[in-house]
């Protein structure tokens, strides 16, 4: 047992792949691309996106993983491509792709003119060679891709679009050959080679307004990727070179000059600039920037000297040094946050793919029946075929395909541009249902650089010693609590010693030496705890907490036991907008909660000034960082769909428990991986827009889906009834489809606020 789980163990962790897929007209082609990548062997899932036209496929690391999955997407009759071809295909005019489209119109506009002319009492009817020689290079050659992967469905036991309008238009030529060659000689007959023609010009028509809408929802992807500049100034050992983006390493420096764009993550070491960083948070005011006194790749960047690749330098001349190069830049993790997003499948996806799965048999069985119930009650076989055909042109899934993926990669994409990230389609789908949002206190609703605001030191020592001291223990640490004490230490021209044997205690403090002497610091609670007599200053402690402060105390390790010797009081400012973000979502009917550590008067006296009501069970205090994920589990128990809004490290779990986790962009790696939405420029405000734009793009989303199946629904009874002939059926089809398209699109003109 113990060998099995060390192999289990030491197993390599499943691998995410990405394949290109060309060739896809429908849902029913999604579902059989993921049948036939699931049953390569390795796979463990496998998700078909329509509208990006690609697949993600997660499997076991294995030799030549990628190209046996590539095989059998051509097996299953599609072509594999690479995985962001469709999204960056240039689309250098917009009628590129046209040309079959206006050869197909032309041969067909001579066939339809004799159907015109009839509106107007003339009758011209071409000779039915003429009608020949212009319907079948439309049916055959222009109509050939039809055929192919109509021929790969039926091989698959499976039906798609294609199949039906390559049965169907197959099926009125061949009526049109036969009456026309079992004619009396001299008689004029009425041949039906002009709806074939048409239909598979029409199907054309739409397919090509479908993709051409489409590279419009991609275009936040292709924007992004734009962002990249091709080639870089470094400074080398021969003076300033320009090399290409892809040779720059880590710990370059590279000059940037005025209006150039960053090639990569870094920190400014020379010169002052201002930066416009829209691309990133949506923010169009430039951000001063200053350089660094820790350029070093050891020591924590100060914000005020990060830059980004991607953002555009303003007016300064400037030398930065290179901190993150390739993949692991900022940006490349924004565009693969928007690529997965919009690669997802959102959970209202799978079952319009249990419905695709049975659609196609059953339309085939509708236009069976439609056949033989028109012929066997004595109606003409000709007649009754064409109303057989009506029904398999005008039920192709082409819209029911497209409905959900469409509006999704609208919806991410736009967010995208005003600095929401959002990660994964079943972040986006449930925002729109949530009733209740946990907000973290600090660095979240407060500008999380708290500073320290008063001591109250014992009798017998001095603020000096008790403040090297507490800046000594707090050195090596980055909480915001310890920062403001070594502050004000250097501020005040205090030096201080490293200490030894230093241990941080989660949720509580920290320990450690000081030379000889051993010290705590930490909460009144941890003190509490430990038994330490705070009696003689709980008056001093009581009042600054009723002021408003986070009252942290020093306690000293003696002989005689832990001693208390000073009270450290430090205050928070609310981030700007916070307490209109809080507003704007109680507007919405939103319960907001305030999740914090402090102790209940200090969390309420800031939850005032956030405009909560503490009264109504909106601040939740005294809360220790691990047990903020069984706060949130607790409010999705009492029936509530619950948004929690983080930025540290000791929000992970709270993030990951939340059916949302919205993490603020200006604060930890892993607290943007927990979450489902990432808000790049960390304003409480984009909550709002976030649940906004979710709504939308379910709304949607929905239309779409109510769209696509009452076409059918209305369409398919219509055509079997013989009120719709073949031209009509295509053209409804293929504007079902195009009126799909342009709905999503409509998202593109969304702004946050703008409701």
């Amino acid at each position: 047992m113990l060998f099995m789980n060390t192999v289990a163990a030491s197993s390599p962790a499943p691998l995410p792949l990405d394949i290109g897929i060309g060739g896809m007209t429908c849902a029913s082609c999604v579902a059989r691309v993921e049948k036939a990548l699931k049953k390569v062997p390795g796979v463990q899932d496998a998700t078909v996106n329509l509208a990006t036209e690609s697949a993600r496929i997660v499997v076991a690391p294995g030799e030549q993983m990628e190209a046996r999955l590539r095989r059998a997407v051509r097996d299953a009759g599609y072509e594999p491509r690479a995985a962001d071809a469709a999204v960056l295909a240039e689309d250098a005019s917009p009628w590129a792709g046209f040309a079959p489209v206006a050869f197909g119109l032309a041969l067909s506009a001579p066939l339809v003119l004799p159907m015109i002319g009839d509106l107007f009492g003339m009758h011209w009817m071409l000779p039915p060679w003429m009608q020949f020689a212009l319907a079948t290079p439309v049916q055959f050659i222009l109509g050939a891709h039809f055929y192919k992967a109509g021929w790969h469905a039926l091989k698959a036991f499976t039906g798609n679009m294609d199949l039906l309008v390559s049965i169907g238009t197959t099926a009125g030529w061949a009526l049109s050959m036969w009456l026309w060659l079992t004619a009396e000689p001299g008689a004029m007959v009425h041949l039906y080679f002009e709806g074939s023609a048409l239909v598979i010009t029409l199907v054309m028509l739409g397919k090509w307004l479908e993709v051409r809408a489409k590279r419009q929802t991609t275009s936040a992807i292709r924007a992004l990727h734009a962002l990249r500049p091709d080639v870089a100034h470094l400074i080398g050992l021969d003076g300033e070179v320009d090399v290409p983006v892809a040779e720059v390493l880590v710990g370059d420096r590279l000059v940037v000059k005025p209006g150039e764009r960053f090639p990569v993550d870094g920190v400014l070491l020379e010169g002052q600039t201002q930066v416009d960083e829209s691309m990133l948070t949506g923010e169009p005011l430039p951000v001063e920037k200053r350089a660094s006194e820790h350029p070093d790749q050891g020591a924590a960047i100060d914000p005020a000297a990060a830059l980004t690749g991607g953002s555009i330098n303003g007016e300064g001349r400037i030398v930065m040094q290179v901190r993150a190069v390739g993949s692991e830049t900022v940006l490349s993790r924004i565009i693969r946050l928007v690529e997965d997003a919009q690669a997802a499948k959102a959970p209202i996806q799978r079952m319009v793919d249990q419905v695709s799965a049975v659609f196609v048999p059953v339309v085939l069985v509708i236009a069976l029946v439609t056949l033989l119930s028109w012929w066997l009650t004595g109606h003409p076989f000709e007649q009754a075929l064409i109303y057989a055909v009506a029904v398999l042109v005008i039920a192709c899934p082409c819209a029911l395909g497209l409905a959900t993926p469409v509006a999704i990669m609208a919806g991410t994409g736009v967010a995208a541009q005003h600095g929401i990230l959002i990660k994964d389609a079943q972040a986006l789908e449930l925002a729109h249902k949530v009733d209740v949002v946990a907000f973290d206190k600090t660095g979240t609703l407060t500008v999380g650089r708290p500073k320290l605001t008063a001591l109250r030191v014992a009798p017998g020592i001095t603020e000096d010693e008790v403040l090297k001291t507490a800046a000594s223990l707090q050195s090596g640490s980055e909480h915001p609590l310890a920062r403001a004490v070594v502050s004000r230490a250097q501020e005040q021209g205090l030096s201080f010693e490293a200490p030894d044997n230093v241990r941080a205690v989660p949720g509580r403090g920290s320990e450690g030496e000081v030379g000889v002497r051993s010290f705590l610091i930490g909460s009144l609670r941890w003190m509490d705890e430990l038994k330490v007599d705070t009696r003689p200053m709980a008056v001093e402690a009581a009042a600054l907490q009723a002021q408003g402060a986070t009252v942290s105390a020093m306690a000293e390790r003696t002989t005689q036991g832990l001693t208390l010797r000073a009270l450290l009081a430090f205050g928070d400012e609310p981030k700007p907008g916070a307490k209109e973000a809080l507003a704007a979502l109680r507007v919405r009917g939103i319960k907001t909660v305030m999740i914090s550590g402090d102790n209940q008067g200090a969390a309420e006296a800031m939850a005032h000034r956030l405009g909560l009501r503490p009264e109504e069970g909106e601040v939740m205090a005294e809360v220790l960082p691990g047990d903020k994920a069984a706060k949130v589990m607790a409010l999705k128990e009492g029936g509530h769909t619950v948004a929690m809004v983080g930025d540290g490290v000791n929000d992970a779990p709270a993030l990951a428990a939340a059916d949302v986790g919205m993490a603020m962009g200006n604060g930890t790696d892993v607290a943007m991986h927990a979450a489902g939405i990432t808000l790049m420029r960390g304003d409480p405000r984009l909550v709002a827009a976030a649940l906004e734009i979710s709504d939308r793009t379910v709304a949607k989303i929905r239309q779409n889906l109510f769209w696509a199946f009452a076409y059918n629904v209305a369409g398919i009874p219509l055509a079997a009834l013989g009120f719709l002939n073949p031209v009509v059926a295509g053209a409804a089809m293929a504007m079902s489809s195009v009126s799909v398209m342009s709905n999503a699109l409509l998202l593109k003109r969304w702004k946050p606020g703008k409701d």
